[in-house]
Order: structure tokens, then C-alpha cells, then sequence
């Protein structure tokens, strides 16, 4: 549909055009991006009520169903509304529900501070709401977007200038609000809030996490490599607990091939905010560059993340000025960074990029053996 994009114009400008229900008022907040980006933008937010001068109540916060279920403990106090991303770039009838929704709330302003951002989603949102007051960020635009871009930005009423590429979005972020609030705004460590809840595993010796999977499998770093480190940790004395969804159960025979007491396999199992409080409750986190990776950056465990070179310093690994306490990342160096993940090195789309396999086993065990010594 990329292709075919101009398609969109008509039921964005239609329902641009539909009256809003009540007086204009509030603040309406697109994130259609992923969990990781949620953790990264969520200090930045708690300074939206006195940089737009509302309460929390009066900020919509539009994000996604990947972390609706984390909404009541991350975002208290604002209102949040989460919609099926693909399906409203895909599917006529649903974005044009959404779409007629988002006309008739009579936002007064609408906020897009993502730098790397789908148009067709994140822009239309911002257009589709009518506000008087449109503020988006300048995104990543290349030869292929540059037209159905500037056709968005061209209905916004402010675009914000945060920095070149690659410049790390947790900067990002505050760079858009300095600009909002007229004054500087130092970045913040990444951080969410999350309630001390029992754990859903059995007492016993403190664990690692082993967070093996990944969307994208260039960026799965090689799941024998995780399997040697968790061997270590159990010697160690430590427990294992492997986490993920239902497309990384064929882990499983692998895991019950340990035949360890402390090797604990959760593989479809945790309910996401279950995923949290495993996370919260670790003394360590192997992960790769993924969703849950960074919601163990942002609850402040000691985390060692294993980070791909396709936008590298985008996302991670985090500048020193707002990398959290305990917190490694993981690199092989190549000359081919930033290649955007179209990757050529690789035999095939299932294996991963070079730059990810390229951290070997000894890394990533010095790397937790000292988080967990420190």
C-alpha cells in the first residue's frame, strides 16, 4: 500500500472534515510506535501537562494494542487510547472508524514527536484530528518518502527540528519538548513506573532472564549463544527464566534439554504485565534489542542488551547522559552500519544480521557476570 500511498488523501482530508462534538479542548499524543519507544518517550510526557498547560486527564495519549495492557500502571492520570496499528493502515473500513473517532473528539492540539514514524499511520492521525494546533517532529525522510511526507507536513502548523540521524531518540524527545516550552529541558534517564506485585514464578535463587526473541530475526542473536550463557549462570548458582510468545516455543525442547531445576521456561506463558513483574524481579537481563529489553532498561534492572548496527545509536544503545544504572550493551563493529537493516551479508532472512552474531558468548557472560557481581 506504501506504493499506492496518495490513496489515503481522500479519506484523511474527508474525515479531517467532520465537526468535532464538543468544544476543543485537550491534547491528543500519537505514539504508533512499539513498546521500546513507549519506554523511552515516557519521562518526556510527565512534562506535557505544564508544557501545554492542562491536566493529565485532558492528554490522549494514542498508542498501540502491542502495550495496551501496560497503560494503567505506566500512564496513570492520562487518559489512553490504544488502536491496531496494521490493521488501520490496511484495513479501509477500521481506519475509517478510527479515523471518524479521532475527527469528533475536538482535540485543541495535536502532538507527533517520533523521528523514525510511519506517515500513513502517525501523520494521518495527527491530521485527521482537525486541531488548530498541529505539532509533529521533522522525521527520517529518504528519496522513497520525501513526497508522500511533505504532503503531511504540509498540514502541520509546527514541524520541529530535534536533531540529525542519527541522534538518539530518548535525546530526541526532550530536544521536541525544549522547543515546545521555549526553555531547556535536560534529557532523562528512561524510566516507567511499576508497582512491586508477587512474582508469577516459584520462590527460590535469584535468576537471570533470557529474552531470545525478536519481530525481526537478523536482530535474534543467535539462540545457542543464550543457551551457553544460561549454562553458566545456572553453574553459577543462579536460576534461568526464559521468556517469550508463542513463536519462540521452539526453544522449548532445547530449554528442557538443560535438565537443570533452575532452568524455568515460561514461553508463552506471562501475560504482558506478568512479563513486567519477571523483569522487575531479576537480578540480571540478557536480552536482545527488543520490546521487553527495554522495559528492563526502564524498570532499572541490570540489563545487558545485545544491539545490531542498521540504525545504531538510534535506539541503542543509549547515550551515556541517559543510560540507566546497570545497564551494557553489546556491539560487533562494521563498516556497513547503518544500513537500515537491509542487510546483504546474511544467507538467509532468518539468520541474523553479521553484527549481531558477531558478540560472542564471552562477551555477553564477562558482561553479566559483572552486572551481577556490581
Amino acid at each position: 500500500m506504501r506504493r499506492r500511498w496518495w490513496l489515503f488523501r481522500p479519506i484523511d482530508a474527508l474525515c479531517a472534515l467532520i465537526p468535532a462534538r464538543r468544544p476543543r479542548s485537550g491534547v491528543l499524543v500519537v505514539r504508533m510506535d512499539g513498546i521500546g519507544d513507549m519506554v523511552m518517550v515516557r519521562r518526556a510526557l510527565e512534562h506535557y501537562p505544564e508544557a501545554f498547560g492542562v491536566a493529565k486527564s485532558d492528554i490522549t495519549v494514542l498508542g498501540c494494542t502491542s502495550w495496551k495492557g501496560l497503560a494503567a500502571e505506566v500512564f496513570p492520570g492520562f487518559r489512553v487510547v490504544a488502536i491496531d496499528e496494521h490493521a488501520f493502515e490496511k484495513k479501509w473500513f477500521y481506519r475509517l472508524r478510527i479515523s471518524a473517532w479521532v475527527a469528533r473528539q475536538g482535540f485543541a492540539v495535536a502532538v507527533c514527536d517520533m523521528f523514525m514514524r510511519k506517515v500513513l499511520t502517525a501523520d494521518s492521525l495527527v491530521r485527521l484530528s482537525g486541531a488548530p494546533e498541529r505539532i509533529v517532529c521533522a522525521p527520517f525522510v529518504t528519496e522513497r518518502t520525501r513526497a508522500e511526507y511533505a504532503w503531511y507536513l504540509a498540514g502541520a502548523t509546527r514541524v520541529i527540528d530535534t536533531g540529525p540521524y542519527p541522534t538518539h531518540e530518548g535525546l530526541r524527545h526532550f530536544a521536541f519538548l525544549s522547543a515546545l516550552t521555549g526553555r531547556p529541558h535536560p534529557p532523562e534517564v528512561p524510566a516507567i513506573p511499576w508497582p512491586q506485585r508477587p512474582l508469577p514464578l516459584a520462590e527460590g535463587a535469584p535468576y537471570v532472564v533470557m529474552n531470545f526473541g525478536s519481530n525481526e530475526p537478523g536482530r535474534r542473536w543467535p539462540f545457542d549463544n543464550f543457551l551457553a550463557v544460561a549454562r553458566l549462570c545456572l553453574e553459577a548458582g543462579y536460576r534461568v527464566v526464559f521468556v517469550g510468545a508463542a513463536q519462540e516455543a521452539f526453544a522449548r525442547p532445547a530449554i528442557a534439554a538443560l535438565n537443570h531445576p533452575g532452568a524455568i521456561d515460561t514461553i508463552g506463558a506471562l501475560k504482558l504485565g506478568q512479563l513486567v513483574d519477571v523483569l522487575k524481579g531479576a537480578a540480571a537481563v540478557l536480552t536482545n534489542d527488543t520490546g521487553p529489553g527495554h522495559l528492563a532498561l526502564g524498570l532499572g534492572t541490570a540489563t545487558v542488551l545485545i544491539a545490531g548496527g542498521g540504525h545504531f545509536g538510534c535506539f541503542v544503545p543509549y547515550p551515556e547522559q541517559i543510560r540507566p544504572a546497570g545497564a551494557v550493551f553489546l556491539n560487533h563493529a562494521m563498516d556497513c552500519y547503518h544500513c537500515l537493516w537491509v542487510c546483504p551479508k546474511r544467507a538467509s532472512r532468518q539468520d541474523a544480521f553479521p553484527c549481531v552474531a558477531g558478540v560472542s558468548v564471552e562477551q555477553a557472560w564477562e558482561a553479566i557476570d559483572g552486572v551481577l557481581k556490581g
